[in-house]
């Protein structure tokens, strides 16, 4: 963006446009999702929320080529909730975290063609290669739309939804969010589900945000070294999906929930202490990064799993589109505060991260302690 001419200024106003874009998608996204059906809103909003904005972003020319763009790809808050629903409603109660796992594992696939734009940058220059970047992100997301749709079925639920919400409007379903809210309050199980997702995305933020702050700045790496990281950190989760996940599912949530906090908790501390001056700072970073990665990709598969197992199967679609609001709404400052942070001192915000995982591991201690039959039992 700045190198098509935008002001700093215009760069924050967007980023502002497309948080509001999203706030207000999620608060329609349950009752589109019931009324169109999980399929068909899928399809719609992904070619509204990424097959649009992709090709505004490859022939941008300035401002309002990328607020249209911000504004158009914040409704894929309704699209991510109408999958979440498509994927579980018709699955097993043990296969939820398996599936959440794979999904977790494709995510973090993606980070491995990173490489790709490294060339592309080094052999053109920035806009010409975002350029190539975005209309093959378009003809691949066309492409997925295309093959999902073709190849996937209305959820059981999602019938009785369309059946339900024929001949009223979206804006008449979103009154009846009151009623909604009287059910997650009702619901120990979401309340829970709330806190950690809460949690785990605040964390998550602000690791993806200043990881790079605090490891070129602080600790002096190379810049070069940097792209190697991430990807280190996503074939380390692949190999935990794969590897460990399977053998922590079993039963009640509360081993792996604890397992997860337990090594984000040591990463982040081991990042805290890493020793800037020494070379046994990159085994530190090493050490840390697995156990970021472990810990992390752990707790997202979790986090999903928990909405999912503990959400009314009845009200998925709204409960999902209350939960998702509170998140983002939650998670946002956050950003900011970790910025002030960082002015402060490059570790502070990774001092935060240690005591909200803290906090998170002493939540599932109690919950679990006061809800020895739970209803997330894989067993």
């Amino acid at each position: 963006m700045l190198a098509l001419g935008l002001k700093d200024t215009q760069i924050g106003l967007l980023a502002t446009v497309y948080m509001l874009s999203q706030v207000v998608s999620a608060f329609f996204s349950g009752p589109i999702t019931d009324k169109l059906g999980r399929r068909k809103t899928i399809a719609y909003i992904d070619i509204i929320s990424w097959s649009i904005p992709c090709l505004l972003w490859w022939k941008a020319e300035g401002f309002w080529f990328f607020f249209v763009a911000a504004l158009l790809n914040g409704t894929m808050q309704i699209s991510m909730n109408a999958f979440d629903c498509l994927v579980i409603e018709d699955v097993e109660k043990s296969q939820v975290t398996a599936i959440n796992a794979l999904i977790v594992v494709c995510g973090q696939l993606s980070v491995l063609f990173a490489p790709i734009s490294a060339i592309l940058f080094s052999r053109l220059t920035l806009v010409p290669a975002i350029r190539i970047l975005y209309i093959n992100a378009f003809i691949i997301m066309s492409i997925k739309i295309g093959l999902l749709y073709a190849f996937s079925r209305e959820s059981r639920v999602g019938l009785i939804r369309i059946a339900e919400c024929r001949g009223k409007s979206i804006f008449s379903l979103a009154s009846g969010y009151i009623g909604v809210l009287k059910i997650i309050g009702r619901s120990r199980g979401t309340i829970f589900a709330l806190i950690i997702t809460a949690l785990v995305g605040i964390v998550g933020m602000i690791n993806t945000t200043f990881w790079q702050v605090i490891v070129s700045k602080k600790l002096l790496v190379p810049d070069h070294f940097l792209p190697i990281f991430p990807i280190l950190k996503s074939v380390i989760a692949i190999v935990f999906m794969f590897l460990v996940a399977p053998h922590l599912t079993r039963g009640l949530l509360k081993l792996p929930l604890l397992m997860g906090f337990g090594c984000f908790i040591a990463g982040q501390a081991l990042l805290i202490i890493a020793p800037a001056e020494s070379p046994m700072k990159y085994i530190v970073l090493c050490i840390s990064l697995t156990l970021d990665a472990f810990g992390y990709g752990n707790l997202i598969m979790l986090a999903r799993s928990l909405v999912a197992l503990h959400v009314n199967p009845v009200e998925r679609a709204r409960i999902m589109a209350i939960l998702n609001m509170v998140v983002m709404a939650i998670t946002a400052p956050f950003g900011w505060i970790g910025g002030l942070l960082s002015n402060i001192s490059r570790t502070l915000p990774f001092v935060l991260n240690f005591v909200l995982l803290a906090l998170g591991f002493c939540i599932t201690l109690i919950f679990y302690n006061k809800n020895t039959a739970d209803p997330d039992s894989l067993a």
